[in-house]
């Protein structure tokens, strides 16, 4: 009962803080919507290629967006981490009886929850440009919860690297050298049987990949069992970086 009290106590925490400055969302929402745009109007033509096996290329490109703008936001997660070590937060919290495993969760669970919103916010403009989500209700909710646990695992990760260097140029650095990569090496902007065979293979072990295949299945409603495994892998693979990010606090611990 702790443990779920303390995580709420800080989750309030973490939304004053967003409510406060809310330019951090708004920003973070820019990047995705000129893609949105831009990309939806320049490339509308390519689903004409042969085997892209898509009628419109909004329909194709808004769940690619969307996860997109699940790995940036949660990408630069750990930067609050980093915030509270420099300020002192972190050490002042670790002298009070909150539950250590609510410093982790809360932080992971805003990032999920901040992510959700943003990215109704993108799938509703995108069907403002002509996608449709013939998966109803169910498929638009499915790819918000694909987008929170893509956003929960790759916010836990930042923590724990966060955790791990303490150094805000070195975070920065690691984000800048994996994020747009892992976005590219993906199905978010280009059908995978258009892919070089290189580039594919990478893809079907790219989270970002399988949060681009979950979200884009949903929406289309077609094929639920596919939606199910992706889904699966995503859980599977924010479980490991919730125990990465768990054994990072602990190593910090042991180091103060």
């Amino acid at each position: 009962m702790g443990f779920v009290m303390d995580t709420l106590y800080l989750l309030k925490r973490h939304t004053l803080a967003t409510v406060r400055i809310p330019i951090w969302v708004f920003m973070s929402l820019v990047s995705p919507l000129i893609w949105l745009v831009l990309y939806g109007q320049l490339f509308q033509r390519i689903v004409e290629l042969p085997g892209f096996g898509s009628g419109s290329y909004i329909q194709f490109l808004t769940p690619g967006v969307v996860v997109m703008l699940a790995l940036f936001s949660a990408a630069w997660g750990g930067m609050g981490t980093l915030q509270d070590l420099t300020d002192g937060v972190m050490d002042r919290m670790l002298v009070t009886p909150v539950s250590r495993a609510a410093l982790i969760a809360s932080r992971v669970l805003h990032t999920a929850l901040t992510v959700a919103v943003q990215a109704a916010i993108i799938l509703v403009v995108g069907l403002v440009m002509g996608a449709r989500v013939p998966g109803g209700i169910l498929g638009a909710v499915s790819v918000l919860g694909v987008s929170a646990l893509l956003a929960a695992g790759i916010s836990a990760l930042s923590n724990g690297l966060a955790l791990i260097t303490r150094r805000e140029e070195t975070l920065i650095a690691v984000v800048n050298f994996f994020a747009t990569p892992l976005v590219f090496l993906s199905s978010a902007f280009i059908a995978t049987a258009l892919m070089p065979g290189w580039i594919r293979a990478i893809a079907r072990a790219n989270p970002v990949n399988w949060a681009v295949q979950g979200a884009r299945n949903a929406m289309e409603g077609a094929d639920w069992g596919a939606v199910a495994s992706y889904g699966l892998l995503l859980t599977a693979f924010t479980i490991a970086c919730v125990l990465f990010a768990t054994q990072a606090f602990r190593l910090y611990r042991r180091a103060m």
